[in-house]
């Protein structure tokens, strides 16, 4: 029995070893497409998350306590600035406005009480009738008629401002947002009646690593012009471009980076508060070096492909990559131009090994081979 198990055990191996010998003949033997590195100009496009705000969005919110008498909108109503939201009941407020008027004529009355009582007594003072004692008494009962005036007329303009209160009216042109409250509810000052979004145009806010905002503000220095593509969040193309209006004052110690704000027109008000998506930056790149991806793989986080020598021999590089361009990696470091790669095929070849290298053309990326425009529409980021 022991004798089987080696005999087994021996012939598994030579099986094995058979396959590997044949493998290796194979990989040897068979023809692999290759290509030569060539640096070209190209366009880089760079992608960030980003958050969509509208460039005005307020809380509206009660400024006097009332019942809820009339609701003039409805969720998700465009109005325009001015235009009545709520009412809230206001005989409370009328009625605080007509005593205020009433104070305010009955403090003019007693002025005028007061001031014909001047006259009068100084015309006795002056025929030394009365000293003049009487006549100071006379006017500083004038002085207080007269405060009573303004403290009547102040309350007056207190009783018509919250009864203006009682018509809740839109600040500017926007979207109506969710009404928690409905008709009939008590309203006390301050009580939040919605939210009010004015999306004509939009802010989309991004961060920018410490690295790509030092290299933005080089190339603004070269092309101030800087407009960006949104992508939405059903991987659709809004259709206006927008435009860098600031950043942030200092960059995020903890996160390393940088916010960015955008501004997008948006006058089919497709984009609304907190939306998502991503912004496009858009580079010219002068003499890229570029790598097809699929002649690229991994290994523990770091991109390899295979150089193939003048003999033949293939061996493993690493490089770093700058970015990516339609379905191409960008080389930032570690090949050059005139570097020949498997092109197809990397899964049956091995470190080492020698094949069969036929040079090829690969195959025509158009958002890769794209040149760069001297005058592009697009900036820079």
């Amino acid at each position: 029995m022991k004798h089987l198990y080696t005999c087994l055990l021996a012939g598994a191996s030579l099986l094995l070893a058979c396959g590997k010998k044949q493998e290796k003949q194979t990989a040897e033997n068979e023809s692999f497409p290759v290509i030569e590195l060539r640096s070209r100009d190209t366009l880089l496009q760079k992608e960030y998350v980003t958050q969509i705000q509208a460039i005005r969005n307020v809380e509206i919110r009660s400024k006097v306590n009332g019942y809820l008498e009339r609701v003039m909108v409805d969720e998700g109503q465009e109005v325009s600035a001015g235009q009545i939201l709520f009412l809230l009941n206001s005989e409370p407020y009328r009625v605080a406005l007509e005593k205020a008027l009433a104070a305010v004529k009955s403090a003019e009355a007693e002025s005028l009480s007061a001031r014909v009582e001047v006259q009068r007594v100084k015309v006795l003072v002056e025929k030394n009738v009365i000293s003049k004692t009487e006549l100071q008494l006379a006017e500083a009962k004038l002085d207080v008629a007269l405060s009573k005036i303004r403290q009547a007329k102040a309350e007056e303009a207190d009783a018509r401002l919250h009864l203006k209160y009682t018509e809740i009216r839109s600040p500017f042109s926007g979207v109506i947002d969710r009404l928690p409250l409905k008709l009939g509810s008590l309203v006390e000052e301050g009580t939040l009646l919605t939210t009010i979004a004015d999306v004509s145009s939009v802010f989309a806010y991004f961060n920018l690593s410490e690295a790509e905002y030092l290299s933005f503000m080089r190339k603004r220095q070269q092309d101030s012009t800087g407009l960006l593509e949104l992508k939405l969040a059903d991987g659709s193309q809004f259709p206006v471009r927008g435009k860098i209006e600031t950043m942030e004052g200092q960059i995020d110690a903890a996160t390393g980076s940088i916010a960015f704000r955008a501004r997008f027109a948006n006058a089919g008000k497709l984009l609304r508060h907190g939306a998502t998506g991503r912004v496009i930056s858009t580079a010219a790149v002068k003499d890229a070096l570029m790598v097809p991806q699929k002649s690229v793989f991994e290994i523990q986080d770091r991109n390899y492909v295979y150089i193939v020598d003048g003999n033949g021999k293939v061996k493993m590089r690493s490089f770093e990559v700058g970015g990516r361009v339609g379905t191409y990696y960008l080389v930032a470091d570690g090949l050059k131009a005139g570097d020949r790669i498997v092109y197809e095929g990397i899964q049956r070849v091995k470190d080492g090994a020698t094949i069969s290298a036929r040079l090829v053309e690969p195959v025509a990326d158009v958002a890769a081979m794209k040149p760069a425009a001297p005058n592009t529409t697009t900036a820079p980021l």
